[in-house]
C-alpha cells in the first residue's frame, strides 16, 4: 500500500506541476494577444470616428443580419471597405471576430496601409497562423498611426485619466460610456468598469479608449466636487457628471455639516480616506471672465485654481462651463480655495435683465480708446476698488491710456439718475454727442482703454431699435423689429462672446447698431408694448437674422454652412400675399426673375432692383493671380438664387469664389455707381448690395478690358426678415406677430421669463 502511494505522489506531483505550467502558458497567450475585434477597432479608428465607421456599416454590411448588433461589426466592415482586410483571410462572422489577430493577418494589414510597413511584422511560414503579439501590434499600430499622419494630439494619442464612473452609474444606461476626467469616453470591447476609482494611462482615438495601457495609481483624489447629501454610512456626490455613491467604513461623525458643499475626496482602491471640506464663499456681480482669472465687483480679478469647477444647481443638477458664466450677472456664489476661486455655483436661472455693450471708437473700427471724457447728466458715484468718490450734475472728467486711478481696477461711473445718461464727448455718433443711459465702466487694457455701458435691456432696445429700423415705419413693423432685436440681444448676451473684455456685444453692425440715432415716441412704443417678448422655436429661444431689403424672395439658413435641420425655421419665402416658395437656383430662371419686377410687399423700394457695371480691371484688385479676367460665371446658387459659388476665369486661370459676403466683397468696388429702380444712384460701396446677382459678360474692348453687367436686387445677406418686408406687410394691415410667423413660420412669442 505503500508502494502503491509512493508511486502516486511520484506520478502525481509532475503531473499535477505539468497542468499548471499548461494553464500558466496558456493564461499567459491569453493575455499576449490581442482579438481581431479590438486590433480591428483601433486600426479603423486611425483614419475615420466611430459615427463615420457606424453610418458605412449601415449602409452595406459584411457580417449577416443577426450578427450586426455585435459592436466590432462596424469596425470591420470600414476595414473592408477600405481594403485592409479581406473576407477571404478574415471570414465575417463573430467567430472570426472574437479570435486571434494572426501574424499573417497583421502582416497583410500592414502592407496594406504602406509599403513601408511590409516585413515588419516577422511573418514566416511557420507563425503565419499563430496569434500575434500584443504588444508587437500595439508597436506596429503606433507606427501605422505615424504613417497615417494620426499620431496627434486631436486624433490618437495617450493620456491619463481617473475613471468617475461607466454606464451603470448613470441613468441614460448608454453602454460602452466611460465618465472620465478628460470628459467622456467610449470603451467598446474593454472593462474599464474594473477601474473606476483608479487613475489610468490609456490610448484613445477622438473619444474611443482603444486600449488602458497601464494602471498608474489606485489612489486618486477628486477635486472640487459637489456633495449631494451624507450619511452615516455614505456620501453621495457629484463627480465629472456622474452622481456617486461612496461607502465609509466608519460612521460620519457629523454628516450633515457635509451637505450642499464642495469638497476634495481622497480615495484609495475606491475606499474614502479623507475629505476636505471648502467652506469660503463670496458672491457678487461677475465684471469679465478670462481663462484663468474672474473679476468679481467688489472683489477685483480673482485667479482660478487648476481644478476650477462650476455647477448648476437650479433645476436638474449638471457641470457647466466658463464660458456658461455671464458677466453682469450676479447669479453665482464662489467658493474660494488659498485666495483662488475654485468653483463657482449658479444659484437661479439668468434673467437677461440687463445687458453690457462695448462702446466702439468714431467709425467703429476698434474698441479701444485713447482717451474718454465722460459728462454727467445727474449726481452719482465714481468707484474704484474699495473707494467711492461723488460727482455733481454737469461735472466733467477725462481718463487717458495708462492713467494711474485704472492701474488695479476698473472705474465704475454710477449716475443716481440712469436713465438720465452719461455724455461722451469725445465719441461721435451720426454728428452728434451720444448719452448713454445706465452706468458706464472703464478699463485699462493692453490695447487701449475699454468703455462698456452697463443699461436695462428693454432701455438698449429703445436705442437700437430707432438705430435700425427708421422711426417713421408704421408701428407694426417697429414692433417686429423690437421682438427681433429683443431675441437677438437674449441669445448674444448668453453667447457672452465679450466675456473676456466684460461685455456682451458691441456698439456696430456686428452686433446691432445701438444708440446711433435719438429715440423716439414711436420706436420706444414699439419697445414698451412687446416688453419681454421674444421668437421662440420649440420652447427655445430662436436664432433671429434680419437684413435691409430682399429681392423679393429670402434665403435660408444653410447659407452660412448650416444643416437644413438645424435651423427649420429660417427658410426661404417669396415675400408677397401669401408667400409661398419659388425656385430660383437654375441660372437661367434667376435671369428672368431679377430682370423682371414682380410685385411683392417692397417692390417699391429703390434697391428691391438695381443695377451696375464693373470692368475686369476694377475685378483683378479683389480677385488676383488670374491674369486678365475674361469671364464671370455664378456657378451654383442657393434658395432664392443667391450666390453661393462664383467662377471667375481669367488668362492664367480661374478660381472660386464661396460665400455671400465673399461674392459681394469680390464684385464690389468704391468706384462703381449703383443704379436703383427709382432712378436714384449710390456710390462708395466697397461691396455689392446683395448677392442675388445676375452677371452680363460683355466682349473685350480694344485693351482687352471686358465689361460685366451686374443685376442685383435686395440689400443684405437676405436671411429672415426682411425690414422692408416688414414695413409693406404693416401697411398691407399685418399685426407684428403675423409678419414674424411669415418670416419665421413655425416659431411662436413668448415672454423672457418663459424661456429663461
Amino acid at each position: 500500500m505503500k508502494r502503491r502511494r509512493m508511486m502516486g505522489w511520484m506520478f502525481g506531483i509532475p503531473l499535477t506541476v505539468l497542468v499548471l505550467i499548461v494553464i500558466i502558458k496558456i493564461s499567459d497567450t491569453e493575455k499576449d494577444v490581442i482579438t481581431r475585434a479590438a486590433a480591428f477597432k483601433a486600426a479603423a479608428l486611425s483614419t475615420s470616428t466611430v459615427e463615420e465607421c457606424r453610418e458605412e456599416s449601415e449602409k452595406s454590411s459584411a457580417f449577416s443580419a443577426s450578427s450586426q448588433k455585435q459592436w466590432y461589426v462596424k469596425y470591420m466592415d470600414a476595414l473592408y471597405e477600405r481594403g485592409w482586410i479581406t473576407r477571404e483571410l478574415t471570414p465575417a462572422t463573430e467567430e472570426s471576430a472574437e479570435g486571434y489577430l494572426t501574424y499573417q493577418e497583421a502582416d497583410y494589414l500592414a502592407g496594406q496601409v504602406s509599403d513601408k510597413l511590409k516585413g515588419q511584422v516577422g511573418l514566416t511560414k511557420k507563425n503565419s497562423q499563430s496569434p500575434y503579439p500584443s504588444e508587437d501590434w500595439w508597436s506596429l499600430y503606433e507606427g501605422i498611426c505615424r504613417e497615417l499622419e494620426a499620431w496627434q494630439e486631436d486624433k490618437v494619442r495617450e493620456e491619463s485619466l481617473m475613471v468617475y464612473g461607466t454606464f451603470e452609474d448613470v441613468e441614460d444606461k448608454t453602454p460602452w460610456r466611460a465618465y472620465t476626467s478628460q470628459g467622456t469616453r467610449g470603451f467598446e470591447g474593454l472593462g474599464i468598469e474594473a477601474y473606476r476609482d483608479r487613475e489610468i494611462r490609456v490610448l484613445v482615438s477622438g473619444s474611443e479608449i482603444l486600449r488602458v495601457v497601464e494602471k498608474v495609481s489606485d489612489s486618486v483624489t477628486y477635486k472640487n466636487i459637489w456633495l449631494i447629501e451624507a450619511h452615516e454610512t455614505g456620501i453621495t456626490g457629484y463627480v465629472g457628471s456622474v452622481t456617486r455613491e461612496f461607502p465609509v467604513k466608519s460612521k460620519l461623525k457629523d454628516p450633515g455639516e457635509m451637505n450642499g458643499q464642495i469638497a476634495d475626496i481622497y480615495l484609495t482602491d475606491g475606499e474614502i480616506k479623507r475629505v476636505v471640506l471648502k467652506k469660503d464663499r463670496i458672491s457678487g456681480k461677475i465684471l469679465q471672465v478670462g481663462e484663468d482669472f474672474i473679476e468679481i465687483e467688489g472683489y477685483g480679478e480673482i485667479p482660478l485654481t487648476e481644478d476650477f469647477s462650476i455647477y448648476r444647481l437650479y433645476g436638474e443638477l449638471r457641470r457647466q462651463n466658463l464660458s456658461d458664466l455671464v458677466v453682469g450677472y450676479d447669479a453665482q456664489e464662489f467658493v474660494v480655495e488659498d485666495r483662488k476661486l475654485c468653483a463657482a455655483l449658479t444659484m437661479r436661472p439668468f434673467d437677461a435683465e440687463k445687458i453690457r455693450v462695448l462702446i466702439m471708437d468714431n467709425g467703429f473700427k476698434s474698441i479701444f480708446h485713447d482717451s474718454v471724457t465722460l459728462e454727467f447728466q445727474s449726481p452719482g458715484e465714481m468707484i474704484i476698488g474699495e473707494k467711492k468718490e461723488t460727482f455733481q450734475a454737469g461735472e466733467v472728467v477725462t481718463f487717458r491710456s495708462g492713467d494711474s486711478r485704472l492701474a488695479d481696477d476698473r472705474v465704475i461711473l454710477r449716475p443716481t439718475d440712469e436713465a438720465a445718461g452719461i455724455r461722451i464727448p469725445t465719441i461721435s455718433r451720426g454728428d452728434e454727442t451720444p448719452e448713454y443711459p445706465g452706468h458706464i465702466e472703464i478699463k485699462q487694457d493692453s490695447g487701449g482703454l475699454l468703455i462698456v455701458n452697463e443699461v436695462y435691456l428693454e432701455e438698449y432696445l429703445k436705442r437700437v431699435v430707432p438705430s435700425e429700423m427708421p422711426a417713421r415705419y408704421e408701428l407694426e413693423a417697429l414692433k417686429t423689429q423690437a421682438v427681433c432685436a429683443r431675441t437677438y440681444a437674449w441669445r448674444q448676451i448668453m453667447a457672452n462672446g465679450y466675456k473676456n473684455y466684460g461685455a456682451h456685444v458691441d456698439d456696430s453692425t456686428q452686433y446691432q447698431v445701438y444708440n446711433n440715432t435719438a429715440t423716439f415716441a414711436s420706436t420706444d412704443r414699439a419697445v414698451d408694448e412687446t416688453y419681454g417678448k421674444m421668437v421662440v422655436y420649440g420652447g427655445d429661444v430662436a436664432e433671429i437674422y434680419y437684413f435691409s431689403t430682399s429681392c423679393g424672395h429670402t434665403t435660408d439658413g444653410t447659407l452660412w454652412g448650416a444643416g437644413e435641420s438645424a435651423f427649420p425655421y429660417l427658410k426661404g419665402v417669396a415675400v408677397k400675399e401669401g408667400g409661398g416658395f419659388m425656385d430660383l437656383t437654375d441660372n437661367q430662371v434667376f435671369d428672368q426673375y431679377i430682370k423682371s419686377c414682380p410685385e411683392g410687399y417692397e417692390s417699391d423700394i429703390g434697391l428691391y432692383r438695381w443695377k451696375t457695371s464693373l470692368t475686369s480691371r476694377q475685378l483683378q484688385k479683389a480677385v488676383t493671380g488670374l491674369g486678365n479676367i475674361t469671364k464671370v460665371t455664378m456657378k451654383e446658387r442657393s434658395t432664392g438664387g443667391i450666390g453661393k459659388v462664383l467662377l471667375v476665369e481669367g488668362t492664367a486661370g480661374a478660381k472660386e469664389i464661396r460665400g455671400e459676403w465673399q461674392i459681394r466683397s469680390a464684385l464690389g468696388n468704391p468706384d462703381l455707381v449703383i443704379e436703383q429702380q427709382n432712378g436714384n444712384t449710390v456710390t462708395g460701396w466697397s461691396s455689392l448690395p446683395s448677392a442675388f446677382v445676375s452677371i452680363e459678360c460683355g466682349s473685350p474692348d480694344s485693351d482687352g478690358v471686358t465689361t460685366f453687367t451686374i443685376y442685383g436686387g435686395g440689400y443684405g445677406h437676405g436671411v429672415g426678415m426682411s425690414q422692408n418686408g416688414a414695413q409693406g406687410m404693416a401697411k398691407a394691415g399685418k399685426t407684428y406677430r403675423e409678419i414674424l410667423e411669415f418670416f419665421f413660420p413655425g416659431t411662436e412669442i413668448a415672454e423672457i421669463e418663459d424661456v429663461s
